[in-house]
């Protein structure tokens, strides 16, 4: 089924739902699809939630999302919707992915082969070298560059790869910039590359909001390309993103003395692809370029309601849901198999739990208990 454009009324009902504070990306594809629109599923939250355990949910009124979306239409940019044409095919595929991302910029870029370069702030001369070198090739080999617009490595790779194709995400809204000695990078990528941003606009980059970011860097990406990272670095977190995402990672080695290559160097010990330049990088992603992501779900704006439990099935079981449960991750088919319930039944009341904000999703299929 072709691709086709929201109508204005449901892309704002699907700003509101996403703006609720404890509906995830996740959440807010089973909600749209158990009840066939975002307005309908706006109608149930409250009563979804009381039965999760929530005294109050509060929801967004319309006005908030019209106010939004005149915000963003004052920077220029742009609201895209999973499951509109627009939308990057390769972030439509990760688990997880965000139902609505502000974009300013050129948008083709982002429909080519894409190749994300991360690394330290604080780099060394010799990196911001190799993170130049590396990105001004994929770029003339026809790859965009994406990254964080970080200082250090992303701001390097962003530059070298201005004149043939970049993307930035950034962490707060797309009207903020920051780092603030980024805003000539950043004013230029608008015009010249692509900015893209989960948050809404006017929202000031807070630590939670990176490793968001990170997810979409790799994302956007057939592979990471890691260049001078310290343990426990955002860059390794783009990099454990990137494996969960089944991307490629890659890392260009450094000096065991300098800390800032030993995450860089750990990659490799875990056995994340070396490379030293960008035809060694292009030569690794060929094999994905013949082979294109897929992605769930595309087509028409609307998708198909999905059946929904009887109540009085879903009232016998949540308690023997919920006893199962603990703050330890467990994946949902665990859960399943140990309830011996059918899928709707244990996705409803994981659904009532999330909406209560007394449960927490985790990569790979987990949950836990809050």
């Amino acid at each position: 089924m072709a691709d086709k454009t929201f109508p204005r009324g449901e892309l704002l009902d699907r700003l509101r739902l996403i703006r609720t504070d404890t509906v995830g990306p996740v959440a807010f594809e089973q909600l749209v699809g158990l009840y066939g629109s975002a307005g309908t599923a706006l109608d149930a939250l409250p009563g979804l939630a009381r039965k999760g355990g929530a005294r109050a949910l509060r929801i967004p009124a319309r006005a908030e999302a019209e106010r939004e979306m005149a915000a963003i239409e004052r920077a220029g940019a742009r609201l895209l919707a999973k499951g509109m044409a627009e939308y990057p095919r390769p972030l439509a595929a990760i688990e997880a992915a965000p139902p609505l991302i502000t974009v300013k910029g050129h948008l083709h870029l982002a429909t080519r082969p894409t190749v994300a370069m991360v690394g330290a702030r604080n780099a060394s001369a010799a990196g911001q070298r190799l993170a130049r070198d590396i990105a001004g090739d994929l770029g003339r080999a026809g790859f965009t560059i994406v990254s964080g617009l970080a200082r250090g490595i992303d701001g390097v790779a962003h530059m070298a790869a201005l004149s043939t194709g970049t993307i930035a995400v950034v962490a707060g809204g797309i009207d903020v910039v920051y780092p603030p000695e980024h805003a000539d990078l950043q004013a230029r990528i608008a015009t010249e590359g692509l900015l893209v941003a989960e948050m809404p606009p006017g929202t000031q980059p807070q630590a939670r909001h990176f490793p968001r970011r990170n997810r979409l860097i790799s994302g956007l990406a057939l592979g990471v390309v890691v260049v001078e990272a310290a343990m426990k670095s955002g860059s390794l977190i783009t990099a454990r993103f990137a494996l969960e995402q089944g991307r490629e990672v890659m890392a260009v080695p450094g000096s065991p003395l300098d800390p800032r290559a030993r995450g860089a160097n750990d990659l490799i010990r875990q056995g994340a692809r070396l490379v030293e330049s960008g035809d060694e990088v292009a030569a690794m992603l060929r094999p994905m370029i013949e082979a294109p992501l897929a992605e769930p779900g595309r087509g028409d704006w609307t998708p198909p309601p999905l059946h929904r439990p009887d109540e009085a099935e879903i009232d016998r079981n949540r308690a023997r849901v919920v006893e199962l449960l603990s703050p330890v991750p467990v994946a949902v088919d665990e859960l399943i198999r140990q309830a011996e319930l059918t899928p709707p039944v244990v996705f409803t009341i994981l659904l009532e739990l999330e909406l209560a904000g007394r449960m927490q999703r985790h990569a790979g299929g987990r949950v836990s208990l809050i």
